[in-house]
């Protein structure tokens, strides 16, 4: 049985020299990670427990970490503005997935909302990403194999608007420009008090979702902005950082009800 605590030749490593400067590379003999503190050699790593510090060619420490989900989208390939951790957070919550859900996800982007859906419905659940743009799906799946978890996702070079191929799905997860155009097929698709969440940047692009899903019998509509900001922790000194990242978009979540008669059909 292999111990996933020890470092083996091919698994992934996140470098840590502190806070705001980390490093995830694949370990391979042979190689090395080559900083601005000197060099690491892979080899050096294979046998030893994540969480061991290594030193660096100049004598630099550094913690050598598993990787989490959180660190595989960070570290993302971006072909457009991916969601942050924040917002991805709060549209796993409120989409209720877990392992074995099947989820419906439209635009794929870069894959970062893709990844995280993907590591929260393994090992036996589906995600089925729609995106209309082909290049997008080109970055995105080799993010998804970076994150080791391409094989549970289903890429789908479409137009989500068009038509949505799954039923009986746990959840529709919306990142796209036109969100309202998607929900009557998003009602077709979801399976009974399913979760619908849209991410929007623009409130007036929020207004169109809700009366959409008001019009389709959705039930428990509510819609929250997500800011987070980050503190500066020092004895004496302790305050909110300088710089935060504010206004990123709104979350509208709710959930399928049954039309009058329908469940009995």
């Amino acid at each position: 049985m292999i111990d996933r605590d020890i470092i083996q030749e091919g698994n992934d490593v996140l470098f840590l020299l502190d806070t705001k400067r980390t490093f995830l590379i694949k370990i391979k003999k042979g190689e090395k990670l080559h900083t601005h503190k000197g060099f690491i050699q892979n080899e050096d790593l294979i046998g030893k427990k994540y969480g061991e510090k290594v030193l660096s060619s100049l004598g630099i420490e550094f913690v050598a970490l598993k990787p989490t989900i959180y660190d595989y989208i960070k570290k993302a390939r971006r072909s457009t503005q991916i969601l942050y951790p924040k917002d991805i957070a709060l549209i796993v919550t409120y989409s209720n997935i877990g392992p074995g859900s099947r989820v419906v996800e439209a635009g794929t982007g870069s894959g970062a909302l893709t990844c995280a859906l993907a590591h929260y419905v393994k090992p036996n659940g589906r995600v089925y990403s729609y995106e209309v743009r082909g290049e997008f799906l080109t970055k995105a799946r080799k993010n998804l194999k970076k994150a080791n978890v391409s094989e549970y996702v289903e890429l789908k070079n479409e137009d989500i608007t068009s038509g949505i191929s799954e039923s009986g799905v746990d959840a529709v997860i919306l990142d796209l420009a036109t969100p309202w155009l998607v929900i009557e097929r998003a009602y077709e698709a979801l399976r009974g008090s399913g979760c619908i969440v849209s991410f929007s940047p623009t409130i007036e692009q929020v207004v169109k979702t809700v009366i959409e899903l008001e019009n389709n019998e959705f039930v428990g509509i509510v819609t929250i902005e997500s800011i987070m900001r980050k503190m500066k922790i020092k004895e004496g000194a302790t305050r909110p950082e300088t710089l935060m990242r504010g206004h990123s978009g709104y979350i509208t979540y709710a959930r399928k009800a049954f039309k009058k008669n329908q469940a009995m059909i």
